[in-house]
């Protein structure tokens, strides 16, 4: 799954627009790396996204295409 699209079903950005401008700006590294918003997202894969406010790190746990409001934060696990 495309990571503009994970930020999009987990909730973590409202929309994939933003998740994909956060992207083309450097604000998210998978893995210790730089990605773009088509990078593919595996399970496991540790992300950081960069905000004004700080830093959000999390791990991926599942990908699914759509998930209910509730449900959304079993997509992934934040790590301190």
């Amino acid at each position: 799954m495309r990571i503009d699209k994970f930020l999009k079903v987990s909730r973590i950005l409202k929309r994939r627009t933003v998740a994909r401008e956060a992207a083309d700006a450097g604000k998210i590294a998978v893995n210790g790396k730089e990605v773009k918003p088509a990078y593919r997202l595996k399970t496991g894969d540790v992300v950081e996204i960069t905000f004004s406010s700080g830093t959000l790190r999390f791990r991926v746990l599942e990908l699914r295409e759509t998930v209910k409001k509730d449900e959304a934060q079993n997509l992934y696990e934040v790590l301190s």
